[in-house]
């Protein structure tokens, strides 16, 4: 099996990449990245010399530059991670998650209907479905729940799922979309909640929480979540959506305040600042689909989650320390002359 990955230097996409390589060795996994600010080679330095992977720097939406990475790895499968994800980004400039999101996402699936695949996946998020009332704990999205955005970020990914599943229903593309609850874990790009948490509770600099704090996510653990897509391009039915869920329901100060108490740090560090424009109140998920359909259930309770996390991150605080002083963006250049890596 040869499969694309893009956004594969990103967070989940680097961690999809990781369990792929373990749980297929047979398997070749050609690495696609843009390496924009969150992009970080140096996060697959581990792989890098692994005679099944394969990195190239190329933009999705470089429609000559992928076409030629079909002809020359005629892949199986496209898994696409490539995506500005960031909320607070999208309402300052939604011109740039209007192409990579949507552009890019039909750059790749122009190049399956012309080199041919056997599946193309595209990893959305729960938040195309907007948000729910805190007072409806009863209430979860489903993939039946209608789409409504919030932001630009979250317009743009219900964008492309909707021309996922055109382009399934037009030319008979054989697609899957998996939604996933908020992930977390190691290489999390330290610009989102805990990771930003964290290293500012070790720098002992302060935790900026928006509003009160009491907006709810539900909490997935980074490699249930690959495994949930490892099934779903194997065994999901075609033109099908999954959705992906933690059952792991905690407000955003309650991580804050947890994250505090393990690293021993005061909660005086605590500050709250003025709300994100449009900010959803509740998410959460309702996985049962792609466990009747695939037996899929996540394996990793929160408790147990976010210690490992913050293990993680006590333990390599190189890698999240160069990229606050902006170092990680010269990785790139240093492995490209030392390694040949194909730009």
């Amino acid at each position: 099996m040869n499969i694309i990955v893009t956004g594969g230097a990103g967070f989940i996409g680097s961690n999809f990449i990781f369990y792929m390589l373990k749980a297929h060795p047979d398997y070749r996994i050609v690495c696609v990245d843009k390496l924009t600010y969150a992009g970080n080679l140096s996060t697959l330095k581990s792989v890098l010399d692994n005679p099944q992977f394969r990195f190239i720097k190329v933009d999705i939406c470089d429609r000559p530059a992928i076409y030629q990475l079909f002809e020359e790895e005629h892949p199986d499968v496209v898994v696409n991670f490539a995506a500005e994800s960031h909320v607070d980004r999208s309402i300052e400039n939604p011109e740039i998650f209007l192409q990579t999101n949507i552009i890019g996402t039909a750059v790749l699936m122009d190049a399956c209907r012309k080199y041919g695949i056997k599946r193309y996946h595209q990893v959305s998020t729960d938040e195309v479905y907007g948000d729910l009332p805190l007072d409806r704990p009863d209430l979860f999205f489903t993939e039946t729940t209608p789409i409504h955005a919030s932001s630009p970020y979250s317009s743009s990914k219900a964008a492309a799922d909707l021309l996922v599943q055109a382009y399934h229903r037009t030319y008979k593309l054989p697609v899957t979309i998996s939604r996933c609850s908020n992930n977390y874990g190691p290489y999390h790009f330290p610009e989102k909640l805990i990771p930003l948490m964290i290293a500012n509770a070790l720098n002992n600099k302060p935790l900026p929480v928006y509003g009160e704090g009491v907006n709810v996510r539900d909490w997935l653990y980074v490699e249930d979540h690959c495994r949930a897509i490892d099934l779903i391009i194997h065994k999901g039915r075609e033109g099908e959506v999954y959705n992906v869920g933690g059952h792991n329901e905690m407000r955003n100060i309650d991580i804050v305040k947890l994250i505090c108490k393990e690293l021993g740090k005061p909660e005086s560090l605590i500050i709250h600042v003025q709300d994100r424009k449009g900010h959803d109140m509740r998410y959460a998920i309702d996985p049962t689909k792609i466990h009747n359909e695939l037996g899929w259930l996540p394996e990793t309770k929160f408790a147990d989650g976010i210690k490992k996390t913050i293990r993680w991150y006590l333990d390599n605080r190189t890698w999240w320390e160069t990229i606050l002083s902006g170092e990680y963006k010269n990785y790139y250049e240093q492995m490209y002359g030392k390694r040949g890596l194909h730009a």
